[in-house]
């Protein structure tokens, strides 16, 4: 798409009418710069699928172009495309100093940290990229360094919020910078592009600190452990438990891998501030009396392999659950991750844990790092721009916000819906919807930069190369065992009539996994089939250099 009049264009690639994967491409001339580039996690009808990131054929339409990549904050709904982007666009990443830490994580994990420069953004420093002069406003939110983009070009200023909460006592006493943002609506904004997470939320979105009261209650009246799954990248949730951890004499440990990585980024960056003598290893935890310890780790969303639903169901190596210790749930439940927390959830109770989480008694566990109705409008009435665009959120949230936009005074005609691929189009004439660009999602298995263009040809990619094994189980309900012997069933992979040894080695590869499993485990059929998906993938990669797609079916007996 030829841009050499001159307009100014916004273009969602994600993050519209969905929750995740928010990139968004504003193009002037012969420039464009990226906003966000983030990851959706899948559902259970998408086997095999760890991440979803947006279709980037446009990106590689306008590559010539593309002038910068620039990071709103360091969440995986926004950053956590980066290496696929960055794979084959050549531009540089922009970021405050926490946020690019991050992304550089990210990046080595994927051997891209030598190939792409990073630039930090500071607030109130503001800086020129072709056409684009740039500033990026601090907001608070959920994670640290987090802020909104205003974006002025010669057709106009644009403003990005990124997620965000005007939280009036934030932990680290920076509060969003509403001057800043009312300065710009003195000054005149063209186009608002605001977050609509929470705008069903009627009020205003509790303070941080609100969780402190809740905690500091539950590790007061504490017998035995504590231990808090937040998501990792909550530094200032982490900080209040380690606060309280150093009041109430009792040690910290961290578990999980992202909840270790996070954690070490945020002290090394003095974001994390931990007294000497608070922090204990893993595997210390064995030799601490019960009521001596907070274990703070991840699995908040009841993810089969992170520590907490390991640790509900007695799996984990260092931590365990026992009669009288307090688990608290400090995160919000995520659509569609219902079943498996409060499955993780019943696990916990079986074990004589108290568990707290998030159901709506005061004072809160949790609270929501996005802004509610009044958050909202009172961005709307600090930018008052000509033209408003919601996004970040469903459909039904993207509609209610920009009806909110119309009761503040933006006239109907200046409200614009869009969904991904729309091509917003601002000119002297007034700004309207101008044409699409293709978008899509592309399904990836983590440890590799192999794309697929949608699920159908993700699954016909994957059977094509390395086929597909369906291991069929019959597990007595009652007792946990196998009924009869593992049945194999085989397409595209090798011919299993002639690979007996390879079949019978399988079949052990189940049996041991099923006799290392707990019953808790093996009732859990989202466990054991994860636990036995893994085993046999590892297993057929070492014996024949070959990952099928491996389904395992569990038939209750």
């Amino acid at each position: 798409m030829s841009n050499s009049d001159n307009k100014l264009r916004a273009i969602p690639l994600g993050g519209l009418g969905e929750f995740g994967m928010n990139m968004m491409v504003f193009e002037y001339g012969d420039h464009a710069v990226v906003v966000d580039c983030g990851v959706m996690f899948p559902d259970s009808e998408l086997p095999g699928v760890d991440i979803i990131v947006p279709d980037i054929t446009y990106l590689r339409q306008i590559q010539d172009r593309i002038r910068a990549i620039l990071l709103t904050h360091g969440h995986e709904d926004h950053i956590g495309a980066l290496p696929y982007v960055v794979d084959e666009i050549d531009a540089p990443v922009y970021g405050t100093a926490f946020t690019l830490e991050l992304a550089k994580a990210k990046l080595v994990e994927h051997g891209l940290e030598d190939s792409v420069e990073m630039r930090e953004m500071k607030p109130a420093a503001p800086f020129d990229i072709g056409p684009f002069h740039v500033e990026f406003i601090h907001l608070t939110h959920s994670i640290i360094e987090s802020g909104a983009l205003a974006i002025t070009t010669p057709a106009g200023t644009i403003i990005h919020t990124g997620d965000f909460k005007f939280d009036p006592t934030p932990m680290d006493q920076r509060q969003s910078d509403l001057h800043t943002l009312a300065d710009y609506g003195r000054k005149g904004v063209l186009a608002l592009f605001s977050d609509s997470t929470n705008v069903e939320r009627p009020g205003i979105t509790p303070s941080e600190r609100a969780v402190r009261e809740r905690l500091s209650e539950i590790m007061t009246a504490a017998e035995g452990r504590v231990l808090i799954t937040c998501f990792s990248t909550s530094v200032h949730r982490l900080q209040i438990v380690a606060d309280l951890a150093h009041e109430r004499r009792r040690r910290l440990c961290f578990l999980g891998r992202s909840m270790l990585q996070i954690s070490d980024i945020a002290q090394r960056m003095g974001k994390l501030r931990l007294p000497p003598g608070l922090l204990v290893e893993q595997h210390e935890l064995r030799n601490l009396p019960r009521s001596d310890v907070v274990v703070v780790l991840t699995g908040s969303q009841g993810e089969p392999m992170a520590a907490l639903p390991r640790v509900a169901v007695n799996r984990h190596k260092w931590a365990s659950v026992e009669p009288g210790d307090e688990v608290v749930i400090s995160a919000r439940v995520i659509p569609g991750n219902e079943k498996s927390i409060f499955r993780m959830i019943d696990h916990l109770y079986r074990r004589g844990a108290h568990i707290h989480y998030d159901d709506g008694s005061q004072p809160p566990v949790h609270v929501s790092g996005h802004g509610s109705a009044e958050e909202s409008s009172l961005m709307l009435n600090l930018i008052r721009p000509r033209y408003f665009v919601p996004i970040h959120g469903e459909y039904r949230q993207l509609f209610q916000h920009a009806e909110a936009a119309k009761r503040v005074g933006i006239p109907p005609e200046n409200v614009f819906l869009l969904e991904s691929g729309d091509v917003l189009e601002f000119s002297g004439d007034g700004a309207k919807k101008a044409d699409r660009v293709p978008v899509g999602r592309v399904c990836i298995d983590v440890g590799t930069l192999d794309e697929v263009d949608d699920i159908i040809l993700k699954e016909r990619r994957h059977i094509s190369a390395d086929g597909i094994v369906i291991p069929i189980l019959a597990i007595n309900e009652h007792t946990g065992q196998l009924e009869v012997p593992p049945e194999i069933v085989s397409r595209g992979f090798i011919p299993m009539d002639e690979a007996k040894d390879l079949v019978e080695s399988a079949r052990q590869v189940i049996f041991k996994t099923i006799e290392v499993s707990n019953a808790e485990e093996i009732a859990d059929w989202g466990v054991i089939k994860e636990k036995i998906r893994t085993a046999l993938r590892r297993h057929f990669d070492q014996e024949t250099g070959k990952r099928p797609m491996v389904l395992p079916v569990v038939l209750e007996v």
